[in-house]
Order: structure tokens, then sequence, then C-alpha cells
């Protein structure tokens, strides 16, 4: 029966493709991409191209809750966290109008979600009590060059007092002693006392060290005649006495130049019972564009970011408690670039893979290495291929993350640059004296390539773009998947939405990869169009989901401490090849230092597999976990949700 119903498909196909010919030759092109479309859609809906390459499809969300999703993050809820803000829409920032959905990809449903501040390119990361802390976010869009109308800049305050620190109202004007001119602050600043200095053997006293503040200033009038072009010392209007003596302000240049965006210091967790925020206490920097990474105690390190003035934070990082939900200081400073790729090794150390979003010097924090976030030792490591090109380049931590091997993918030059890398770059960190070897060749140079470690330990790599934002109608519609057994990049199924700039990728409980976001500067080769934001949702099977059967998994305990066990019930138990507690992702700017997929020991007896969670809290981080089971075919089991205290 079977073989003649093939018999008869392939006679209608040949018909068809008789007369499609036929008629190219009246109708010409037209009818060649009509039949060309038409036979890519039948070529790539077939069940033996899906068991081999996999296959996409949109998720086209009702216009009412369709959005600029900036920020993904997949809940214990097996719902999706879908995060915009305003979106990088000036307009709706002006009007207030921050968008957040909660996503449901088995009932596809979606509600919108009240958003307390703009967490338009804000930080996040899974706590351990299943929450997600959220933290920075946007206080002020950018102004080019051109649209700035008042001079501004920043403005150190020094407090020379010992006694008491001091503060400065927003609205607070600073006149330069030698320009005259006058300049308002556009919040308030605390200015901390001054620390005095004594000699460590004699105890004699050496002066004193002034505190400082920072804060952004703007003329009080529009035009370029209220610019400065030095620097210059500035009196604060409104201090008498001992606080106008030991007060003032330095400024070096104050212009009309481009200003870039400013980040706020409000933190949240979302919960995902009562689908809310809950505001927690705000960081001790602004920041925009933070990366937040889980440390060996469950602490929160926010590192990086532009902060209240639009300057890159000057390497003050701070760590959150989650039990008082305060922030408080690093001893030492370190800086970085924007969201840097900064992951917690079994070691209780940091490594920091080189990739980043862009803003910071070009010569400053850019080297990957090892980072002893108490002590600030930070040790580099060589060979990175193309290490000039790792702005926008993705990072994953391989499966099994105990194997401590890192993926770096593609990347870009610094800012606008045309150049982009086709480089892989792998590390093995547990090797005496580890270094980078480049891997396999993406083929392309590949701008925010998106990334995700799936239940049978590859690693699915698409999108992205070849030029910045996908500037020159460059996006990559193009997939692959790792192998890291063979170190090897098979080409898959296309994708049918090009992503580059402000999109990612989440592992779902089911086996899928979620795609969301992509923000082209323009929409024509010839960047003439401006580009709109990518709305749609898309989502990938992979081939082993279009296999003949895939493992049961049910039952077992909900919670399971580490170096405890527990034991589930599956009708493929005797077929389990493998076991995986993989993290959930928190993504944005192809950055998801969240995800890393632990290998977990396992006993198959009957209908029961009865698995053992490792006991390092640094590779297994307190928090909810899918739990997969791999058969003889590497094909995976739906997840059942697990939480390690």
């Amino acid at each position: 029966m079977n073989d003649r119903a093939g018999r008869r498909r392939a006679r209608r196909l040949a018909i068809g493709t008789a007369v499609v010919l036929a008629l190219a030759g009246m109708n010409g092109p037209w009818v060649y991409r009509f039949s060309t479309e038409q036979y890519h859609q039948y070529k790539i809906n077939r069940p033996e191209y899906k068991a081999d390459n996999g296959h996409w499809e949109i998720v086209d969300f009702p216009k009412e809750y369709r959005q600029n999703t900036i920020h993904a993050a997949l809940l214990h809820t097996g719902k999706i966290l879908l995060v915009a803000g305003s979106g990088n829409n000036q307009d709706n920032f002006d009007a207030k109008r921050f968008d957040t959905r909660i996503w449901d990809p088995v009932k596809r449903t979606i509600k919108k979600v009240p958003t307390p501040s703009d967490l338009f390119c804000t930080g996040h990361t899974q706590l351990a009590n299943g929450n997600l802390l959220i933290a920075g976010g946007t206080k002020r869009y950018e102004k080019l060059k051109g649209d700035v109308t008042k001079a501004g800049g920043l403005m150190i305050v020094h407090n020379e007092n010992p006694d008491k620190p001091i503060t400065l109202p927003a609205g607070t004007k600073f006149k330069g002693k030698e320009n005259g001119r006058t300049f308002v602050s556009k919040d308030p600043v605390v200015v901390e006392r001054a620390t005095k200095n004594f000699d460590k053997k004699t105890g004699k006293f050496l002066g004193n060290t002034p505190g400082l503040g920072r804060i952004y200033v703007e003329a009080q009038k529009s035009g370029s005649k209220y610019e400065t072009g030095t620097q210059d010392n500035y009196r604060i209007q409104g201090l008498s006495g001992v606080d106008a003596r030991n007060t003032y302000g330095i400024a070096q240049k104050l212009a009309l130049d481009k200003k870039d965006f400013q980040g706020i210091r409000d933190a949240y967790e979302f919960d995902p019972i009562a689908e809310k925020y809950i505001k927690v206490d705000p960081m001790k920097e602004a920041r925009w564009y933070p990366t937040l990474t889980t440390l060996s105690d469950g602490k929160i390190l926010s590192v990086s970011g532009l902060d209240d003035i639009g300057q890159l934070v000057p390497g003050k990082n701070e760590v959150f408690d989650p039990k008082t939900r305060k922030w408080t200081y690093t001893p030492k400073e370190r800086q970085f670039p924007t969201y840097p790729a900064l992951f917690l090794m079994q070691n209780g150390k940091v490594f920091y893979s080189g990739s980043n979003a862009g803003y910071g010097p070009d010569d400053v924090g850019r080297d990957p290495g090892i980072w002893d976030v108490g002590t600030n030792k930070f040790t580099k490591l060589p060979g990175l291929g193309d290490a000039k090109l790792m702005e926008t380049s993705g990072t994953v931590l391989l499966a099994p993350a105990q194997d401590e091997r890192y993926m770096v993918i593609g990347g870009g030059g610094v800012g606008e640059s045309r150049s982009s890398s086709e480089k892989t770059r792998i590390i093995d960190l547990k090797r005496d004296d580890p270094r980078f070897v480049d891997g396999p060749s993406l083929e392309k140079g590949t701008r925010y390539p998106q990334a995700s470690v799936l239940p049978d330990d590859t690693v699915l790599v698409s999108g992205g773009s070849e030029d910045y934002r996908g500037r020159g109608d460059s996006n990559i519609l193009e997939a692959r998947i790792y192998h890291p057994d063979t170190n090897t990049l098979d080409r898959v199924a296309d994708p049918l939405v090009g992503r580059n700039y402000h999109s990612g990728s989440i592992l779902l409980p089911d086996g899928r990869v979620m795609f969301f976001g992509s923000d082209s500067l323009y929409e024509d080769a010839a960047n003439t169009k401006p580009g709109k934001f990518e709305q749609r949702i898309e989502i990938y099977t992979p081939p082993y989901l279009y296999r003949d059967s895939r493992p049961s998994l049910a039952g077992g305990p909900k919670t399971i401490p580490r170096g405890g066990s527990g034991t589930f019930t599956s009708q493929h138990a005797s077929s389990v090849k493998k076991v995986r507690l993989i993290r959930p992702s928190a993504s944005t700017h192809v950055t998801d230092v969240d995800q890393r997929s632990i290998a977990l020991d396992f006993v198959a007896s009957g209908d029961k597999v009865t698995v053992t969670v490792p006991k390092s809290r640094n590779l297994v981080q307190g928090g909810w976990y899918m739990l997969f089971v791999d058969d003889d075919q590497g094909t995976p089991s739906e997840a059942q949700w697990v939480r390690v205290p």
C-alpha cells in the first residue's frame, strides 16, 4: 500500500513538473521562481528530509500580542518570559510603554504582564528559588551628533571634607571658574566623605583623598556657544561655608557630541508562579547591557554596563545576595566590555571567553581568561583565533559540562566594523595549559550567531549576519549542528527568518528550540530603507524528533539534592544511554551564560531509571533544571522538571 502511494506521489510530481516546464516557456522567470519555491516546500516537508535536517515553523502571534522581544527566559512552569521593555523604540520609551509577555508554547497561549521599568537591554539569570533575577535597563536613549541640542557630559564632583558625605539634588548648578558657563545636573548624586591618609610606619598625616561622585550635566541653554573645549573647575551654586570650600566639580570637554544610552539601577525578581515582577534592592551602579552570573556561593555577580551618565561602568562590580535581596560591591575592580560572556567554573573561578556585545574601549577587558573574583587575579588564555573579532560572538559550554570545554562562535570587529569571523574556537579548561584551538569553520563571517546546547550533547548554531546588524542584506539563513564528539559542523534545514542584533534562542522542554528577535539596521541591500524589528518567533524541530519513537520519562521526585538520587519511570528504560540535567536559558544579544548540560550517573532496571546528581555546587548551581534521558539512537525524552536546592 505504501509503495503504491509512493508511486502515485511520484507520478503526480512528474505530471506537475511537466506542466510547470511547459508554462515556463510562456511565462518566463515568474513561473520559474514559483515552481522553484513549490519544489523547495515539497522538499523540506518530506519525512526523509526532516529526519535528516529537522524542520522550521513560524509562530505568528495575534497582532495585539506582538512585541519587539529583546530578552527571553525559560521558566520552570514551562512557559517563556518574553521581555521587550521599550523594545528599542524611542516613542515607546517617551510614552512609558514597556512590554512583557508570558507565552506557553504547549498550549499556545500568551498574555501581557505589567512591566514596571524600561527593562530594555537589562541583565538576567536564573535563581535557586526558581525566580528570574533581572537588573538594569534604560534610563535614556542615545542621541546622535546633530540631534544633541544642549552641550553636556560627565562632571566629577569632589568632596574634600573627611567628616561627612554631601548630597547634591537634581538641578544643581555648576559654574565654570575659567569659562564662566553654567551646567545643570540631571540627577541627584551622593559624594562620599574624603579619606584621611596616614604613613603606616610613622603615623604622620599625609592629607586627604577626596570622595568622588559622577554626574551627567547639561548646559542651561541650547547652542554650540555653550560648549567647552578644555578641563575646568566648577563652583557649585547653593553651597556655603565649609561645604562650599570643600566641594567642587571638574569636567573635561562638555560638548554637543553623541550621547550614549544611560542605564538604571532597578532590579527585580520575576515570579513564574504569580507571573509578576517583584522589586528588590537596586544595584549600587546603574547598568545598561550588564551580565549577571551565578557564583560559587549562590550569589549573583553583576558586571559591566553603561551607567547613568552613559559611560562604561569603571570596573565597579557587585553581587546580589538572594537571601537578603541586597547588593554589595566586590572588594576589587575589573572592567569588561558590555555583556561579557562569564561562566562559573568547577574550581569556583570565572571563565571569560572574550565574547561581548560591544560598548567599551577596544584595548580594555577584551582578552579571554580565568578570573578569581575574590583576589581579582586574571590569567589570560592564549591561542584565540580572530581575537580582534570577538564583539557579537557567541559562547557555549559544551556538553557534558563536567568536561569544561567551551566553544566560541563567530564574532565581528569593534563597533560598526564590517569585519566578521567565520571561526569557531574550542578551549579545554581541564588541561594543564589551556589554550584555544580553531574548530570547524562556519564558512561565512558571522556576527550574532544563536547557539543552543541540545539534549543529545550537540549544539544548534543558526542565523546571524555577515555585517553589522544585517547591513547590506547580509543575514545568514543557514543552520548547523555541531557534534562535539567528532568536532564537525553539519548543515541542516535553513531557518525561515533572518536573525541578527537583539536575537537569541532557547531550548524548550520538548527538545525543540525557540528563536526570537532581530533588529536589522536596514531592510534592503542598498541600505536605504530603515529596518523593522522582527517580531515573529520561530521554532526548530531537530532531526531526533522525526525518528519512529522517543523514550518516555515520568514520575520521580520534584526535588533532588546534590549527591542525591531520584527514580523515574520509563517504558524504554533498557534503551537509555545517557541522562542530562539542563539548566534553562536566559538569553539576550546572543548572550546566554545560564545554559549548561550536566551528565548524571544512572541505573536502569525494568521500567525504572534512577539518576544521581553530582555533589559539586559549582557544577550544579541551585535552581530548576530540565531532566532528559536519551535512548541508544540519541533521541531525547520530553523533560521532567527537577529542582536542586
